[in-house]
């Protein structure tokens, strides 16, 4: 087997080096009862046998393509041995997006269960994006939780030698080169569809600051939240809205950007929203596309005609101009050779991601359904300097399990109040503002108003 690195994942895996930020998919389980712990080490055993314990050994040359090798550093299980109360919940998923994770020197993922003090459960799957993305990771614990092993033999670490890897490295550069002149010309062909449909937003209201104050480069964990929502409320909701539950999700996430102000100068929301392309023995860590659109959300919360109109228009264009988007990809390499200051200068814009509905296999890690399935986006190694220098960061992830429509919100913006009370109370706003009922797992902050404190939590709120 090939095993290369894919340009997508070799540039997740650079900018996560130029930034030093990890970025973790990470989904959990919550459970009103213990959880079967033989049955967790089964899920845990055939996490295992996948896919996705390998990790990524750079190139001896600095442009060089890098490579996957088998991980030998194996991942173990973590049993909690002290119960927590409930509403810790998102305290210990906060704590477990600091476990050590590393997709170079590994272990790249970590599982664990959480007891809690009322007689239930919780288990945590903290994963390195540069070994998985959504999807990839859906299918991963789908197969683990069916027992099905899909196991690859990765070469092992440091098989080859020094002058083979520059031999072997060099070469690849060198059949990259024709793809890089393909780039070049995707990339006018680009430009010119850009101009010629008017497209780009208006830039954005906030500027990159870069002239922080002294101690401004401490460690900052980004604030995040997850509400539940009936699915049933929310598809009636984007159903009389004139939309989709895409389009519902798109609507709220551009709702959100502008009650924290992350708008371009003109008041819309630059959005860019992941698509799926991983097929039947993908083993790419990252296989998606993103789509780019422009949304105004002043109607939003009344109308999601418009908003769905300019997402299936922007999927069409996304469809037609793939193939270029893929030639750009070419210039990845060449990451390599940038300053690190230029690196992180990349804004990200706003994120809406949607899973769709969460295969029935994905619910059970312990061979039973869990109560409730969530996922979040955590990150490691960032700081406040990072951020500013970014301009912020919006990304909202969504999906369908055991008829609850998650939404998991993670955010930061210069200037704004950027803490973990303040994102829940916006997202209570946003949600009273689209007329759906949200509930917590664990108790709301006290500094809730009425509206909010209305919004009671799922379990002794």
């Amino acid at each position: 087997m090939d095993n290369v690195l894919d340009l997508l994942d070799q540039l997740t895996f650079d900018a996560e080096r130029a930034t030093g930020v990890t970025g973790i998919p990470h989904p959990f389980w919550v459970y009103n009862r213990p959880v079967d712990i033989d049955g967790l080490r089964k899920f845990h055993h055939h996490l295992q046998q996948g896919w996705l314990p390998r990790r990524i050994e750079p190139s001896p040359l600095r442009f060089g393509r890098h490579r996957w090798v088998s991980a030998d550093r194996p991942s173990e299980i973590e049993i909690v041995a002290t119960s927590r109360p409930r509403a810790e919940l998102d305290a210990w998923l906060e704590e477990q997006a600091t476990t050590p994770i590393d997709a170079a020197h590994g272990p790249g993922w970590h599982l664990a269960v959480l007891s809690f003090t009322d007689g239930g459960a919780a288990v945590s799957l903290a994963v390195s994006h540069c070994l998985a993305d959504g999807g990839g990771l859906l299918e991963v614990m789908a197969n683990a939780a069916d027992g099905r092993d899909a196991a690859i033999d990765w070469p092992a670490a440091a098989s080859r030698r020094r002058w083979q890897a520059l031999r072997e490295d060099a070469r690849q550069t060198v059949c990259d080169i024709p793809a890089l002149g393909r780039g070049v010309v995707a990339a006018v062909r680009l430009a010119r569809r850009a101009r010629r449909g008017g497209a780009g937003a208006a830039p954005s209201t906030t500027r990159l600051n870069l002239r922080l104050p002294t101690g401004a480069d401490e460690p900052l964990t980004l604030p995040m939240a997850t509400v539940f929502i009936d699915a049933d409320e929310w598809e009636a909701r984007a159903h009389a809205l004139g939309g989709t539950s895409n389009a519902l999700l798109a609507g709220l996430t551009a709702h959100l950007a502008q009650r924290i102000g992350r708008v371009t100068a003109d008041g819309s929301v630059l959005m860019r929203m992941p698509v799926n392309e991983r097929a039947a023995g993908d083993t790419r860590a990252n296989a998606v596309s993103h789509l780019s659109v422009t949304l105004d959300p002043a109607a939003a919360t009344t109308n999601l005609r418009e908003i769905r109109a300019a997402v299936k228009q922007a999927l069409v264009s996304h469809q037609e101009q793939r193939d270029d988007e893929r030639a750009m990809m070419s210039f990845v390499p060449l990451l390599g050779l940038l300053p690190k200051r230029l690196v992180r200068l990349i804004d990200h814009t706003v994120v809406s991601s949607n899973i769709g509905v969460v295969a029935p296999a994905v619910i059970r890690p312990d061979g039973t359904d869990a109560d409730l399935f969530a996922a979040r986006l955590s990150h490691q190694g960032v700081s406040k300097a990072l951020m500013h220098r970014l301009g912020g960061a919006l990304y909202v992830l969504s999906g369908i399990a055991q008829g609850q429509v998650f939404v998991s919100v993670t955010a930061y913006q210069p200037g704004y109040t950027n803490s973990n009370e303040a994102l829940r109370q916006d997202l209570s706003n946003a949600l009273d503002d689209f007329s759906l009922t949200g509930r917590y797992v664990g108790e709301p902050p006290k500094s809730n108003t009425d509206q909010s404190a209305r919004m009671n939590t799922l379990h002794g709120g």
